[in-house]
């Protein structure tokens, strides 16, 4: 038999957990250290997400940009991404440029989102 489960805010976006510790002996402990600069995300990290750049792109500027681009142009701002597993096995492959019109939109955004 479960228990009931109860949705209190269905629109919200965020999971919390509740959890009961115990402590079965009280003679015994683990200190566990945790150092705030290893646990602090770059501005970048915290930010926006590539749909959500799309998105103020679009709504500001009408302009429809991909995530090729938007990776590029934070690449050109020093923001680093994680690794691209899904790369042309061509050595000749054509990658194309972002347009300077949209590159200028996609900066914009980056400001926006205070990314850079």
């Amino acid at each position: 038999m479960g228990g009931i489960r109860l949705d209190l805010l269905p629109q919200a976006a965020d999971v919390e957990t509740v959890v009961l510790l115990s402590k079965l002996k009280v003679d015994h402990h683990i200190e566990i250290e945790l150092k705030m600069d290893e646990l602090d995300l770059t501005a970048a990290e915290s930010k926006a997400t590539y749909d959500e750049i799309k998105a103020y792109v679009l709504n500001k500027y009408g302009l429809k940009v991909s995530q090729l681009y938007i990776a590029q142009i934070k690449r050109k701002c020093g923001i680093i991404e994680r690794k691209n597993y899904n790369v042309s096995k061509k050595e000749d492959a054509k990658v194309p440029q972002c347009p300077p019109e949209k590159e200028a939109a996609i900066m914009d955004a980056l400001k926006h989102f205070q990314m850079i």
